[in-house]
């Protein structure tokens, strides 16, 4: 069984953002891609429902 969906205030979303962006930097250009992979799997085990995840991808691919 999966916990209930929260959703970020759009303070707590630019507080993400700056964070994910400074974690982004420290990781280093060689590395980037990496750590955003390791993240995202992170994320989807928290998230515990694959079905969704694949669903926040689609939604992260539009308008790119």
């Amino acid at each position: 069984m999966t916990s209930p969906i929260t959703t970020l205030t759009l303070d707590g979303l630019e507080t993400v953002y700056d964070r994910l962006a400074q974690a982004i930097d420290r990781a280093g250009e060689d590395k980037r891609a990496l750590f955003l992979v390791k993240l995202a799997l992170l994320n989807a085990q928290a998230l515990g429902d694959a079905e969704l995840f694949q669903q926040q991808m689609e939604k992260a691919l539009l308008n790119l």
